[in-house]
């Protein structure tokens, strides 16, 4: 009796998406969105079965989602929390926590790129490191090695890097200055998942990195992140703090009560913390999306090679994101950055675009030195944030998701021509 109701609600839920979620371009109305939902039935039945059996908080799907994704890409360990934000929080706290060995300590400063979004700048300044803003290649996008080296000085004590809309760093080249200055290297791969350098994930070479789940991003657990690390200690205390300093879903409690047999083992708290938990259906979700992202990756692939092929010939108009040297682009989006020209500008460009029906939106958060907020704590600036500036002022980027259909994109292909016809005939 159970199961034919249950049968009854995954059939209702199926019914439903294929009716009114059929992705079809319609050439009557178009619209070409930055980000289609990356989930369908598959997840929303999972999700609906996770939550009729009322165990909805953190527990063996949690554990289960973050061991798949950590083993399918190449991680030792996994320590899920409800955000990508969140799990920069999380690393940098853990880092500067007084009981983790080689921590990061108060007025350490931190290396990372001015091209970014503000929740790789944020987690630093609230764990009472300094930012120090440098520029990016203009090709890439990323960080430039060069301006990182200029960039050290005695109180340098960590690189954070950011693999820019997909596009894996120079790691070669990071790491070698890490090694020379002897320092720590942490990874904010929330645009990049699934991306590789030699054949080797992202996140993965550093001490630490993390990844986002949010909705517009490669996957999704609607809201949701992850950390990855191959040090247990690490791992151990970011899943302390998650939990508001509280060693209930740490796997070797022994180590804690040992060290405070007078306090019930049940209710011990060893270090501050927050609540960045993540929920049961969510990671019921994020389950059957692994299973899929291989899959979109390859389409965003296709997708962006498609676009760069047909907009080759605008190449005096407008630069192009370039992959690095033996990565894996997995493809955040599809980025311009418009060249000086006597035809228009990027408010132009884009204003034409969405005026028909084209999604467009800025490169991250475009130069983050430049934004008010940095006037409220202490930063350093290292060297001119040129190659930044000019993509904040100049770059816009539309979707290359995985559910562009071939009549979305040829659409694409038709407005970018059409501008420019009327352009020129102007």
């Amino acid at each position: 009796m159970k199961e034919n109701k249950y049968s009854k609600i995954e059939q209702a839920i199926s019914e439903y998406w294929s009716e009114n979620h059929n992705n079809k371009f319609d050439v009557s109305s178009p619209v070409v969105r930055l980000h289609e939902p990356t989930f369908n039935s598959d997840e929303i039945i999972a999700f609906t079965k996770q939550m009729l059996t009322t165990n909805v908080t953190m527990g063996k799907t949690v554990k289960e989602f973050e061991e798949k994704y950590a083993r399918s890409y190449g991680y030792k360990y996994g320590v899920s929390n409800n955000s990508g934000s969140s799990a920069n929080l999380l690393m940098l706290s853990a880092l500067t926590s007084s009981i983790t060995e080689n921590n990061l300590k108060k007025g350490d400063e931190i290396i990372l790129p001015a091209l970014t979004w503000s929740t790789t700048v944020w987690p630093v300044i609230q764990c009472g490191l300094i930012p120090v803003y440098i520029d990016c290649e203009l090709d890439t996008f990323n960080m430039d090695p060069d301006k990182i080296e200029e960039a050290v000085s005695s109180k340098t004590k960590a690189i954070f890097s950011v693999p820019i809309y997909g596009n894996p760093c120079n790691m070669d080249a990071i790491l070698s200055i890490c090694e020379k200055h002897n320092l720590m290297l942490i990874e904010d791969c929330c645009e990049s998942m699934g991306a590789t350098y030699k054949g080797k994930s992202v996140g993965s070479f550093g001490r630490v990195g993390s990844f986002s789940f949010y909705y517009s991003h490669h996957i999704t657990t609607l809201e949701g992140g992850i950390c990855v690390t191959d040090d247990f200690d690490l791992a151990e205390m970011m899943r302390i703090i998650r939990a508001h300093g509280w060693i209930r879903q740490v796997e070797d409690k022994e180590k804690w009560t040992k060290k405070h047999p007078d306090f019930d083992p049940k209710f011990l708290f060893v270090n501050e913390g927050y609540n960045l938990r993540i929920t049961e259906p969510q990671a019921s979700m994020g389950l059957i999306q692994i299973d899929k992202l291989d899959g979109f990756i390859e389409k965003r692939i296709s997708n962006a090679s498609n676009y760069r092929s047909s907009f080759s010939k605008y190449s005096d108009f407008f630069s192009f994101q370039e992959t690095t040297k033996d990565a894996k682009n997995s493809h955040f989006g599809f980025p311009f950055v418009v060249k000086k020209n006597n035809f228009f500008n990027r408010d132009e460009i884009c204003k034409y675009l969405n005026d028909n029906g084209i999604e467009t939106r800025p490169i991250i958060a475009g130069n983050i030195a430049r934004q008010p907020a940095n006037n409220l704590f202490d930063h350093r600036i290292s060297g001119k944030l040129l190659n930044s500036d000019n993509i904040m002022d100049n770059g816009f980027s539309i979707g290359v998701h995985q559910s562009l259909c071939a009549e979305s994109i040829e659409y694409v292909k038709e407005v970018f021509d059409n501008f420019f016809k009327e352009r020129k005939a102007n």
